[in-house]
C-alpha cells in the first residue's frame, strides 16, 4: 500500500531556479571500495614509482659499466653480415619472418600488437582487481597477456642465441663460423598435399578457406557455449573483439607448430596474402 507523503522535506516550487544534493556515503563505482580502504595516487603511489625509476636506472648504469654494448665493425659496403640481424627488440619480427608471410609478419601481426594494446582499457570492463595484482579475479587477463609477452620473448631468444650462418638453427655447442647444409625438407603448402590425397585443386582451395574459417568460427563458439557467464561479463561487441586478438595471437605458435612438424608451409594462399 502506498504511503502518502503530507509534508515533503525539500516541496517542490515551480519558481525555484535551484535544486539541493546530498553527499551519500557509499563505494566508488569503479572500485567497489570505501573511501576508507583507498589511498591517494599522491603521494602513495608516486613516491614508490619514483623508487623504482631510480632503481632500474641505477641497475642499467651498473650493467652498462659491467658489460659493454655488442658493437661490431664499421659497416663496409663490399660485406654483408651473415647472418643480418635486426636489433634485439626487433628480432621477434624478424623470427616470424621465417614462419609467415612478409606482409603478415611485418604489417599485419605487429598493427593487431599495437592495436589490441591500444583496445586493452575498453574490452576489459571487470571492476575487480582494480589497483592491484589480483590473480584470482583476472586468471583469463593474466594468462593471456603472460602467454603473448612469453611468446614474443622466446621469439626474441631464438634470433638472438640460436640463429646462425644463412639464418640457420644453431645449437651453442655448434660450430658458429661453419654453414651448415640446406635443410632436405621441402615445405608444401596445405592445399598441395590436398591434391596429392586425390583431392582436386578448386576442392583443396575450399578446403583450405574451410579450414581457416572453421578454425575462427569453432575458437568463438565454444567459449560462448560453455562460458556464459563470460560471454555476458563482456557483452556482443568486446567478446568478439577479445577472442578475435585472441584467436590471432593462438594462431601464431599453431602456425609455428604445423610448420616444423608437418612441414606445411602455408595453410591458405590467396593473391594476397597467405597464411
Amino acid at each position: 500500500m502506498a504511503i502518502e507523503i503530507k509534508h515533503e522535506i525539500f516541496p517542490k516550487d515551480p519558481k525555484k531556479s535551484y535544486g539541493l544534493v546530498e553527499l551519500v556515503k557509499g563505494t566508488s563505482p569503479i572500485t567497489e571500495k570505501e573511501p576508507e580502504t583507498t589511498v591517494f595516487s599522491w603521494p602513495n603511489l608516486l613516491f614508490i614509482e619514483l623508487i623504482a625509476i631510480l632503481l632500474s636506472t641505477a641497475i642499467l648504469i651498473v650493467l652498462t659499466m659491467i658489460s659493454g654494448a655488442p658493437l661490431e665493425e664499421m659497416a663496409s659496403p663490399d660485406t654483408t653480415p651473415n647472418p643480418m640481424k635486426a636489433p634485439w627488440y626487433f628480432l621477434g619480427l624478424q623470427e616470424l619472418l621465417v614462419f609467415f608471410d612478409p606482409w603478415l609478419a611485418g604489417v599485419v601481426l605487429p598493427s593487431f600488437i599495437i592495436v589490441g594494446m591500444i583496445l586493452l582499457p575498453y574490452i576489459d570492463v571487470n571492476p575487480k582487481g582494480v589497483g592491484q595484482y589480483n590473480y584470482s579475479d583476472r586468471k583469463f587477463a593474466i594468462w593471456t597477456f603472460s602467454f603473448g609477452l612469453a611468446l614474443w620473448y622466446i621469439m626474441i631468444v631464438v634470433g638472438v642465441y640460436f640463429r646462425g650462418l644463412d639464418w640457420q638453427w644453431y645449437w651453442p655447442w655448434d660450430n658458429w663460423e661453419l654453414h651448415k647444409p640446406p635443410s632436405g625438407v621441402s615445405l608444401i603448402d596445405y592445399s598441395v598435399i590436398l591434391t596429392s590425397w586425390g583431392i582436386s585443386k578448386s576442392a583443396a582451395q575450399l578446403i583450405a578457406y574451410a579450414t581457416v574459417l572453421g578454425y575462427f568460427v569453432v575458437g568463438m563458439t565454444i567459449p560462448f557455449i560453455f562460458f556464459r557467464n563470460f560471454f555476458k561479463s563482456l557483452g556482443f561487441a568486446r567478446y568478439n573483439i577479445t577472442m578475435m586478438l585472441f584467436l590471432l595471437m593462438m594462431g601464431v605458435p599453431i602456425k609455428i607448430i604445423l610448420r616444423l612438424v608437418f612441414n606445411i608451409k602455408y595453410l591458405l594462399v590467396t593473391p594476397f596474402f597467405k597464411i
